[in-house]
């Protein structure tokens, strides 16, 4: 797919940095064995989003199998004790969560809950979630800070209740591990964070999974890396970072949000807010369709 938008694996990076301009199967192959501390990878869930001129088209066998390849190489770059967290939609979750069981150890399935803005559905419950994989290679000797993400415990900070269980009783912890549930909003226009990207993730998410799976120093890859918050929440907490991108307007992104020297200039680096107006809703696209790619978009086959 890179060849066809003329892009062969350009890179960008200073000491810390780096973004490979290119198709992913070509960038991972530009990563050593085993030499990577945590991936956060959210690829493109083949439901007909537009990327900005890049369109989902692959029929289910198509992306399943493209998905398996990235998949087992990523497997290949992490290192033996590294932690993998994979995001894709609830229709394609269980064909990725069977696969990834014959190589990881699957330590938990998260769901990230949000907000909407408007009504999901009429005929049916509305998808208000998107699930999350967290893939270890080690089943038990993996980076876990469990102290760097404490939320807060109802029970004991607001409701203040004693555990008569214990002798003697105790009040209850006022702090706690947060559970598998990540109740994060997501990116809105007039947020400071907000890019113009179709499915960008909000920086809160990978704060949690970056300061959990990772220490200061450690290497962050995002093979899809889009909005490149995951670059950007790396480099706050001083993490190295590796993204892979193959859209040019988006490797742009961040390029400005890690400070990497280009040949582009302050006007094309610069930051212009536009809505998310492009894709299609989902009752649209479940009628099949009669919203056709116009000819300049190309599909992501």
């Amino acid at each position: 797919m890179a060849e066809r938008f003329g892009v062969i694996n350009q890179t960008f990076s200073d000491e810390n940095h780096k973004i490979i301009h290119g198709d992913v199967l070509l960038g991972l192959k530009e990563i050593h064995d085993e030499s990577v501390d945590l991936i956060f990878a959210d690829p493109p869930y083949n439901i007909g989003k537009d990327f900005d001129g890049l369109k989902e088209k692959w029929t289910e066998k198509d992306f399943l199998a493209w998905c398996y390849e990235w998949i087992n190489d990523c497997f290949r770059v992490l290192k033996p004790h590294g932690t993998f967290y994979l995001m894709n939609s609830t229709e394609n979750m269980p064909f990725l969560d069977i696969y990834c069981r014959n190589l990881f150890t699957i330590k938990s399935r998260v769901i990230w809950s949000y907000d909407s803005s408007g009504v999901q559905a009429k005929t049916y419950f509305g998808s208000m979630y998107e699930p999350i994989l967290m893939l270890t290679k080690h089943p038990k000797n993996y980076t876990f800070n469990h102290d760097d993400i404490l939320v807060e415990a109802k029970t004991g900070a607001k409701r203040q209740l004693i555990d008569y269980r214990k002798n003697p009783p105790q009040p209850y912890n006022t702090k706690k591990v947060p559970g598998n549930v990540w109740e994060f909003p997501r990116v809105r226009f007039k947020m400071d964070e907000y890019e113009n990207h179709p499915t960008q993730k909000p920086e809160s998410l990978l704060e949690r999974v970056i300061k959990a799976s990772s220490n200061e120093g450690d290497l962050v890859l995002d093979p899809f890396s889009g909005s490149f918050s995951t670059g950007a929440v790396a480099k706050k907490f001083h993490r190295k970072f590796v993204g892979i991108e193959i859209n040019e307007d988006y490797v742009k992104i961040g390029i400005r949000k890690l400070e990497l020297t280009s040949d582009y200039s302050e006007e094309e680096l610069a930051k212009e807010k536009k809505r998310k107006t492009k894709n299609l809703s989902k009752k649209v696209r479940e009628k099949g369709s009669d919203a056709k790619p116009t000819p300049h978009q190309d599909s992501l086959i």
